[in-house]
């Protein structure tokens, strides 16, 4: 089954807020997913716990971003396996790999998908 673009970005997009719920306790506030040919872009923002946001503040800078930084990384790479098969599951493309980076100061997270190759897209309906 092909989806649009939109469907795509859509589900991708709620696929990953269920995620943040889950493993992470709470959602972000915003959620948006690019969809770039084989590259596709998830951005989270408002993601940061009231915990995180906490440890950041009362840590030396440099400390207290490294520790949050460390912990998001080991918290998505544990679970790798689920994102790229929802990816997956949702592109009809396998992934090739995942990279991700959270700001401590923006409270904003980016996730980057490789896919193997740019999925196959339906086209939209024109009104």
């Amino acid at each position: 089954m092909t989806r649009t673009q939109g469907e795509i970005e859509a589900a991708i997009g709620e696929g990953i807020g269920r995620f943040e719920q889950e493993y992470m306790g709470r959602g972000p506030k915003n959620i948006q997913a690019h969809l770039l040919g084989d590259l596709l872009v998830v951005r989270l923002q408002g993601v940061l716990t009231a915990a995180e946001q906490h440890l950041v503040k009362t840590l030396q800078p440099e400390k207290g971003r490294d520790l949050l930084k460390q912990v998001r990384t080991h918290l998505i790479e544990t679970a790798r396996p689920f994102m790229e098969a929802m990816v997956e599951d949702i592109t009809g493309v396998k992934v090739l790999s995942l990279h991700h980076d959270i700001s401590t100061l923006t409270g904003e997270e980016v996730v980057l998908f490789t896919l193997a190759e740019p999925p196959r897209l339906r086209e939209t309906r024109k009104k």
